[in-house]
C-alpha cells in the first residue's frame, strides 16, 4: 500500500472522523460509526477509493 493522502487531506480526514463520531455519540446513533472510515483513512495514509482514479493528494518533492 503506497501513501496517497497528503498532509491537509489527512488533517481534514481526521477532523471530519472525529466530527461524525462525537455527533454519532451525542445522537446515541450508531451512524457516528462511520467517522471511523475518515480516521482510519488518515492515520494510515491510504484511501483505497483513490486507486481505480489513481489520484493522489501527497506533494511531490522539491529537488535542491
Amino acid at each position: 500500500m503506497k501513501c496517497n493522502v497528503g498532509k491537509t487531506d489527512k488533517r481534514v480526514r481526521a477532523v471530519v472522523g472525529v466530527v461524525i463520531i462525537v455527533i454519532g455519540v451525542y445522537f446515541k446513533s450508531w451512524w457516528g460509526a462511520i467517522g471511523i472510515l475518515p480516521l482510519l483513512t488518515a492515520i494510515t495514509g491510504f484511501c483505497p477509493g483513490y486507486v481505480p482514479f489513481k489520484i493522489s493528494t501527497v506533494g511531490k518533492k522539491k529537488k535542491k
